[in-house]
């Protein structure tokens, strides 16, 4: 046992695996705290910041003004970054336990969840996740193909992921063009046919998931009329009663949009947004791909709050060109970390990773990895806190690793062949993406090759 990590005389030693808010927030927990600490923060691409880089929708762009706050953080002394290295394959979540004391994911949850129904997989069908990732230049996703030739989009969601997808697809470039949108997603939607964005809830309008500022931004479109259907917002007591709980305070203004929207005279504008509830998709169909959507209609039951939709038998058929579904999100396992199949995430209690119940020494996690896919970006910053100050609490018990030296690995993953990349490096491709979008009045135009990303480092050397 060493009970002197953290002291003067040997740092704590942390490994952060995923360089998104999570990481950040438990990175700045960790230097602030009493003890003496070194963090490496480690991604799988040349780029930080995870989901606010290539989750955030490119219209919101003061989203992404907390990287201001996570370049404080990365500035640190004591804070080092090990980006285009990816855990797992580079290193082994093993070997990297030689060089730190305390390995932390908060690596999020990378893939959707599945519908579970027939056709799910028919051609025209794809994740929220892969056309978000698209459209925000991630690398691994430059090259999907969505076909928007078409007049009907369907999606299947109603919380935020949804949200950005239906109003990506019902810009117009216009809108789009002063982005940091991709120019390849930017390209492919100028040309884009279509006139229906059908956005489908399981729940009523009482229930969705989505905020105020996510639905009202539909009523303020350019080229695209907002439609309710008027029957819909009859709600139960029961949703009443959800609605008139201050808790709800978001939910009940979301519905005074959409009766908004209900109340509204047909528009007459190119493109429609429509909002269905009650229902759920059954079976997607098609001979070569997708053609309609086959929904059922659905009843709430339940207490307010608790209320569940179940399924009535009532079916109705969706003319379909174009599937999208956000209905959840899960993390993707790491070897050599316990994975709960049935939740998505690592194995853990309040941030310590468990096996079968027992605590791991040294492992952790923070983040969507942690809990799920559930609250905004601001919402990681407690729950990263939590997980440090566990990490806090253990570091008398913990042992000491082996190397306490970030330089031999940093040799070792060079003699791999890993292009190892700093965050000094990160900053002049981060220059040159700002500096490529003034050209074409955009705030930054992102590589989406990490190739061309190594070449801007390349070219500084």
């Amino acid at each position: 046992m060493s009970a002197n990590l953290g002291s003067e005389a040997r740092a704590l030693r942390v490994a952060v695996v995923g360089s998104g808010p999570s990481g950040f927030y438990a990175t700045e927990a960790l230097c602030k705290s009493e003890l003496n600490v070194k963090v490496d923060i480690f991604d799988r691409l040349p780029a930080p910041f995870g989901l606010v880089r290539y989750g955030v929708a490119p219209d919101h762009s003061k989203i992404k003004n907390v990287t201001k706050v996570y370049d404080k953080t990365a500035g640190r002394e004591n804070v080092e970054f090990f980006l285009n290295v990816t855990v797992g394959s580079d290193v082994s979540v093993e070997e990297l336990g030689q060089y730190y004391d305390v390995i932390l994911f908060t690596c999020g949850a990378e893939t959707d969840r599945k519908l579970g129904i027939p056709g799910e997989d028919i051609e025209g069908s794809h994740t929220a996740t892969e056309f978000v990732a698209w459209y925000n230049g991630r690398p691994e996703y430059k090259d999907r193909v969505f076909d928007l030739s078409g007049e009907v989009a369907v999606v299947i969601g109603q919380g935020n992921v949804a949200m950005d997808v239906c109003r990506i697809l019902a810009k117009t470039v216009d809108e789009l063009k002063s982005t940091d949108i991709a120019q390849h997603a930017l390209d492919a939607l100028s040309k884009s046919n279509i006139k229906e964005i059908h956005m489908i809830g399981r729940r009523g309008p009482a229930q969705a998931a989505f905020t105020p500022v996510e639905i009202r931004e539909f009523g303020e479109l350019e080229q695209c009329d907002p439609v309710v259907d008027p029957s819909d917002m009859n709600i139960s007591d029961v949703s009443q009663a959800e609605l008139a709980d201050p808790k709800n305070s978001a939910k009940a203004k979301n519905f005074e949009i959409l009766k908004g929207f209900a109340e509204r005279p047909a528009g007459t504008k190119g493109r429609k947004f429509i909002c269905h509830f009650h229902k759920s998709p059954k079976e997607l169909q098609g001979s070569n791909r997708i053609e309609k959507v086959v929904l059922e209609r659905n009843e709430l039951s339940g207490e307010p709050g608790r209320q569940k939709a179940r399924g009535t038998g009532e079916l109705e058929e969706l003319k379909c060109d174009v599937f999208f579904r956000s209905v959840g999100y899960r993390g993707v396992p790491i070897e050599g970390v316990p994975f709960r199949e049935d939740w998505g995430v690592f194995e853990n209690e309040a941030g310590r990773i468990t096996d079968q119940g027992k605590v791991v020494p040294g492992m952790y996690c923070a983040g969507w990895i942690k809990r799920g896919p559930s609250g905004v970006i601001g919402t990681n910053k407690p729950d990263a806190e939590e997980t440090v100050q566990h990490i806090l609490a253990d570091a008398p018990q913990l042992e000491g690793c082996e190397f306490p030296d970030s330089d031999v690995l940093l040799k070792k993953l060079t003699e791999r062949g890993v292009k190892v990349v700093r965050f000094a490096d990160w900053k002049k491709i981060d220059a040159a993406e700002v500096e490529n979008g003034l050209k074409i009045g955009k705030p930054r135009e992102k590589f989406v090759d990490v190739k061309d990303m190594l070449a801007v480092i390349e070219r500084s050397e």
